[in-house]
């Protein structure tokens, strides 16, 4: 079929900037086969406008527990009303890509609901959906780039080239996303501030003041892990068990003076300003680059991601500027399909950093236009962190549990996590923009229902945060909901942590904690062995008490493990009679009938 129109939308909804980042990428490429092309966060597309719409690309992440990336709720609230006609989409054809993890239980979750939903209502899919796996020993684009090969083929026979035109060469460099000016001096001049308090978001961070930086590891311990707290004074921000808090990191003062060193063209103290190229591509918040104007050193310090991994898409861009024959070469293999591995062994297993790579790259590096590095290099992102305090307990602080990152690689230098390395080393009094927001646990609230809780190492955040709100009184009520918490860690001597406060309340009797301590005996301890021990009140609490269960931890194999472990407490193969024994079918039944009724919640990252 031939379509004549050669306009493409390509709407993306990213948590974290990868599917962003990935919806850019399929902009430029579109542009080399003369396509019209807009590039949009889906909620800031006019939804309504979608049935006009000949030719779409969705470019999706999934985040929490199979859920859609706030950028995106709001045109999927749309696109599930029930009033919407069956056929409302008739004339579109649409490419769905998802970006997920398999080590998470709803893998690519809202990728597929988007691409049924899309179905349902008479939109044709040109191919079906790509489903990238982070897991992937070559990461998403093993997934994401075979797709798109295929989908610029079919694109093409749709919606055919003019007679004599032919595409551009991959080479071809297309326009910047940002126009920089050099400016003379800053503007001064004051903005009036609102009369009334504006609302605390990511549009308008709190500079929260940083009280207190503690290190809740013993010193022999082999990880840092800091407990800091944020005084929120009069903000009026105000969070519930389970919310988390997002941070904006910046780089430090060591990679910052390396970055210059790459670009030895910049000019560190230049005053800049932003112009957007096309309508609707965003300009950085005002909080992080102000459009009265900032300083190159401004970007290198809060905006420029260079220390995160660089994508294929790097490579092509940084190929497009090289001068250097033997520099080019090497990049342009990188970005052929037959050098994929060569790049995966170069990039991805040592998890080489996308400063170094400008490093080993210098000379092209040093030929690329100031504003064309906004789009070389992503922004910085804000990374969230689960709350761990109780906002009933004390309304004006906030605190995190912050395992400090960093791990070897067959690179000498260390490879350091960029937001928990910055917080790390934070002195109390600076000063933090940070927002809330809501998190993907969902608590009872009737107080009979029982809660169990599984939360080894940092994991048991969001319940420390939960336990002080429930345990708020000093003396027990009659009628106090049961909590169970299942905690686990390295050694009680080294990473404990909130142990005076949980074994308190175990010696008062409101709560009931099993605790797991892996390296304190020659045999490894886990959670799950605590849970398999007690597989007799777990049943009980299931079955008999409609008890919730809440996992949060690392997501490779712990909530898997945990699964199972439920299922076979409810299996019970001892203790039980003949008629109350439960086969693994009807066990793994009830633990999908629990996760379909939110009675079983997980919170994993990777």
């Amino acid at each position: 079929m031939m379509l004549k129109e050669r306009n493409l939308l390509v709407l993306y909804g990213s948590q974290t900037g990868t599917a962003q980042d990935l919806a850019e990428r399929i902009g430029r490429e579109a542009l080399r086969f003369k396509f019209e092309v807009r590039v949009i966060e889906m909620d800031d597309f006019e939804v309504q406008q979608l049935p006009e719409q000949a030719f779409v690309v969705f470019v999706c992440s999934t985040t929490g527990q199979g859920e859609e990336p706030d950028n995106m709720k709001k045109f999927w609230r749309f696109l599930l009303r029930k009033d919407l006609p069956q056929h409302s989409l008739l004339g579109m054809h649409f490419g769905v890509l998802g970006l997920g993890d398999s080590s998470y239980q709803k893998f690519n979750f809202a990728a597929k609901k988007l691409h049924k939903r899309l179905l349902q209502l008479g939109a044709k899919a040109i191919l079906d959906p790509a489903l990238g796996d982070d897991q992937h020993d070559m990461g998403l684009d093993a997934a994401i780039n075979p797709w798109l090969e295929n989908f610029w083929q079919k694109s093409l026979q749709m919606f055919p080239l003019p007679v004599g035109v032919q595409p551009l060469t991959p080479d071809f460099l297309p326009p910047a996303k940002y126009s920089v000016c050099q400016i003379d001096s800053i503007n001064s001049t004051v903005t009036q501030s609102p009369s009334h308090q504006p609302h605390i978001s990511a549009k308008n961070p709190y500079n929260a003041v940083l009280s207190q930086n503690l290190r809740v590891t013993s010193p022999e311990h082999f990880q840092d892990v800091r407990l800091i707290t944020f005084d929120l004074n009069e903000s009026g921000i105000s969070y519930s068990p389970g919310d988390v808090v997002m941070v904006q990191p910046q780089n430090s003062d060591e990679k910052i003076d390396m970055f210059f060193q790459v670009f030895p063209q910049l000019n560190r103290h230049q005053r800049l300003s932003l112009g957007s190229n096309k309508v609707e591509t965003k300009l950085p918040p005002d909080w992080i680059l102000p459009a009265t104007g900032f300083t190159t050193e401004d970007c290198a310090r809060r905006y420029w991601d260079f220390q995160s991994i660089p994508r294929r898409s790097f490579f092509e861009l940084l190929a497009r500027f090289s001068t250097d024959e033997m520099e080019r070469e090497k990049l342009l293999e990188f970005v052929s399909s037959e050098g994929q591995q060569d790049l995966f062994n170069y990039c991805n297993r040592p998890r080489r950093t996308m400063l170094e790579v400008l490093y080993d790259f210098h000379k092209s590096a040093a030929q690329v236009p100031i504003e064309y590095l906004f789009d070389l290099i992503p922004a910085i992102k804000p990374r969230a962190f689960s709350i761990a305090s109780s906002f009933k307990t004390n309304p004006k602080q906030l605190q995190i549990l912050v395992a400090v990152v960093q791990y070897k690689t067959k690179l000498s230098e260390p490879r350091r996590g960029l937001c928990s390395t910055w917080l790390s080393r934070l002195d109390p009094g600076v000063q933090i923009p940070l927002w809330i927001r809501s998190g993907t646990l969902r608590f009872p609230t009737d107080p009979t229902i029982p809660v169990i809780m599984v939360g080894p190492g940092t994991g048991c955040s969001p319940f420390r945060s939960y336990i002080s709100d429930q345990r708020l009184s000093l003396h027990p009520a009659d009628n106090e909901r049961e909590l169970y918490l299942f905690f686990g860690c390295r050694n009680r001597a080294h990473d404990f942590f909130f142990s005076d406060e949980w074994l308190t309340l175990e010696k008062q009797g409101r709560l009931h904690l099993s605790c797991a301590f892996s390296r304190d005996q020659p045999d490894k301890i886990y959670v799950q062995h605590r849970m398999k021990e007690q597989r007799l009140l777990l049943r009980r609490l299931l079955i008999h008490q409609r008890a919730y269960v809440f996992v949060a931890g690392n997501a490779k194999q712990m909530p898997d493990q945990v699964t199972q472990a439920l299922q076979m407490a409810l299996t019970n193969e001892d203790g039980a009679s003949d008629d109350d024994s439960w086969t693994m079918d009807k066990a793994e039944n009830y633990i999908a009938e629990m996760v379909k009724q939110s009675r079983l919640q997980l919170e994993t990252w990777s």
